[in-house]
Parts: structure tokens; sequence; C-alpha cells
């Protein structure tokens, strides 16, 4: 079998790659490291409507506006991968409409990516494209809204029993109660921005205390650790007074340490002697780039959640922030997808890494100091 991809018919041979790409169905696009569109096929032209001679050279998101911020920043990383189906995509000055979406990076070319680009037809289309539809948009229900729905509904009841609850105990209770009010309005707060993710827009970063947001998730997960598990929640804090305010949203960082702070105490808690310890630094040389200019912003806030636990098998440490990944019997593999999403919102980052010689693994949030993020900059 010396010819594979002879079919007794047309041209004998192994076929050219550039024919290959040119007959994909789907828009393939070849972006270069500072995002300009270096290559189009046939079936990329007839989405965006324009010829190649007038996409070359111009800037991806000058063509495409992602309403999802996850393909933007994966775009931004230039070695990521990503499959994102039904996503709202604008092309120049057109309606925004369903497409499906992966971006991945050009083996052995650092900085070079793929943009793939598939518009569902027929009745997937038709489900997808629901958003934004006007009148009809309520005939089909999207699963992020339903969830949302069943989950809010009993947040209002939690509420309002704590608010009754607040009338009925002594002060010295009344801490707790307050803890679940404030709690609750995070929570749907939380859910009010990711119920769709195509469709909402980003918190604006705000000043904020990072110890201040650590000693709250600390007593959010304590309080739910004394009333539904065995022993004490006790966390090690090792704190840098010195350190200044970072910029991040307030909610979702206090999330960002929640799911951290879980994991820890979930890793470790069988353990004789659990610990858990959260040490804030400065970390000089780490730095991102932001906006379409690709400035450089520093991240010289590091806070470290580390515990005496196991650790994440090795064979999961490559992805553990992708979404369901897990090494626990239970877990969905969701938290961890969350925290990177919600860090790198705020044009930070998460890492994990593993010191076998002292027995602790180790997650790392950098952030930036506050006021040193340009407007509307995004990593």
């Amino acid at each position: 079998m010396n010819n594979p991809f002879d079919w007794r018919r047309g041209e004998t041979g192994r076929p050219d790659p550039k024919r290959l790409i040119a007959s994909l169905p789907q828009g393939f696009v070849l972006l270069a490291p500072d995002l300009t569109i270096a290559s189009v096929n046939p079936a990329a032209e007839q989405l965006v409507g324009q010829g190649a001679s007038r996409l070359l050279g111009r800037v991806v998101h000058d063509v495409f506006v992602f309403e999802e911020p996850l393909i933007l920043e994966r775009l931004a990383d230039r070695e990521a991968h990503l499959v994102a189906p039904g996503a709202l995509v604008r092309i120049f000055e057109q309606p925004a409409r369903p497409i499906d979406v992966v971006t991945a990076p050009v083996l052995h070319y650092p900085g070079w990516q793929i943009l793939v680009l598939h518009e569902p037809v027929g009745v997937e289309a038709l489900t997808m494209g629901m958003a934004g539809a006007g009148d009809d948009a309520g005939v089909a229900l999207r699963a992020p809204d339903v969830l949302a729905h069943e989950i809010k509904n009993p947040l209002a009841g939690i509420r309002g029993a704590a608010q009754l609850l607040d009338r009925r105990i002594s002060d010295a209770d009344r801490a707790l109660t307050g803890l679940i009010t404030t709690e609750v309005d995070r929570i749907a707060k939380l859910i009010d921005q990711m119920q769709s993710l195509s469709r909402r827009s980003i918190e604006p970063a705000t000043e904020c205390n990072l110890h201040e947001a650590a000693r709250h998730a600390q007593a959010i997960l304590a309080a739910g650790h004394a009333a539904g598990r065995a022993g004490r929640f006790v966390v090690e804090e090792e704190f840098d007074p010195s350190l200044p305010t970072v910029t991040a949203n307030p909610d979702a960082l206090v999330q960002v340490l929640l799911n951290l702070l879980a994991n820890a105490r979930d890793a470790c808690e069988a353990l004789e002697k659990p610990r858990i310890i959260v040490r804030t630094r400065f970390a000089s040389g780490i730095q991102v780039h932001v906006g379409a200019g690709g400035k450089a912003l520093r991240l010289p806030i590091e806070l470290r959640v580390s515990d005496n636990g196991p650790g994440v098998p090795p064979a999961l440490r490559d992805h553990i922030f992708e979404p369901f990944v897990s090494n626990k019997k239970s877990g969905q593999g969701l938290g961890l997808a969350l925290v990177q999403k919600l860090v790198r919102e705020m044009n930070g980052r998460v890492t994990h890494d593993r010191d076998e010689a002292k027995g602790l693994t180790h997650f790392r949030l950098h952030l930036p100091v506050a006021g040193s993020v340009p407007q509307g900059a995004r990593t």
C-alpha cells in the first residue's frame, strides 16, 4: 500500500496539507504571536464575509469579538487549549451569534496559534442561540439558567430564616446570623455573574486588603466546619503586614480563597496532625501582559495556601486546573477550574507545586498592587 490516499479518482499520492486545510468545512485562522491573522482558509473567509486580502495582518480582536472572557484569556495565554461550543461571537458589526470555537498552540512554533470556528446548524444552532433572540428567547431554557434558579430560591429562604433568627438570639450569636446573610448575598451575586458565561460582564476590580479577605474566608470555612465536622479547623498565618492592597474583585477573591482553603482542609483532615498554612509575601519577577499592546503588568503580591496532605497525584498535576479533573472520590473537578477563571479575570495568576522534602502542597495566588492595572486592561 504505497498510496493510501488513492481513491481511484482525482490526484494520486498524499494530499498536500494546505489543500486539506483549504477543504475543511470549519473556519481555520492562523494567528501570529502578536495575535494578527497570518492565514485563513476559504471556510473562514465565508464565515466572516471577507476575503483573505482584507483579513491578513489584522488583529484578531478587530475581526472577532468574543463575549466569553475565557476565550480572550486563552488567546492571550498563547499556549493554552480551549474548546467553547456555542460561544457568542460578533464578527465585525454583525449581531452576535453562537459559534463553536477551538484554540490551540502550534507545536514547535512558540506564540503561534490556531483558531478554529464552526457555526452550528439546524436544531443545535436554534437551541444554543436563544440568548438575545428577542421575545422568543424564553422558548428554550439554558441549563445554567435553570440551575441558577434552583439554587437562588433556597438561598432566599436561608437568608429570610437567618433574619428571623437574628431577632431572637443574643448579641453574642448575632455574628453568625450576620455571616449567614453576608454569605447568601455573596453567593447569589456570584451566581448572577456566572449564570450565563457567554453573556455576563466581568465585575470591576477594586482595591482590596488581601489579609481581610483571607480571614473572612477562614471565618466562613470555620463556621461550616464546626457545624458538620469533627475536630478543629486551624490555619497558621504567616502574614507580611507591610504588604500594600491589591487590585481584585472582593467577592471573587473570597470565593478563590474559600476554594483553596477547603481543598487544603480536605487534603489533610484525616492526618493525626493536619497543617494548613496561609502565607503572604512579596514575590518579584512575576509578570503578565495586558491589553492589546501587551504591556507588562507585575504581580508582586503572593498569597500561598499550603497543607501537609498527600498532594495531587503526579499524573494529574499538569491538569489540576482543568474542568472535571479531581483526585477526590466525590469531587466534580470544578473548584480549581473556577479558581483559575476568577483569578485570571482579576489579572492575576494561580499556580500549584509540591515540596516533597517538606511534605507540603502549595497553591500560590499572584496579584497586582492596587493602582497598577491600566483602565480596562485584561491579560
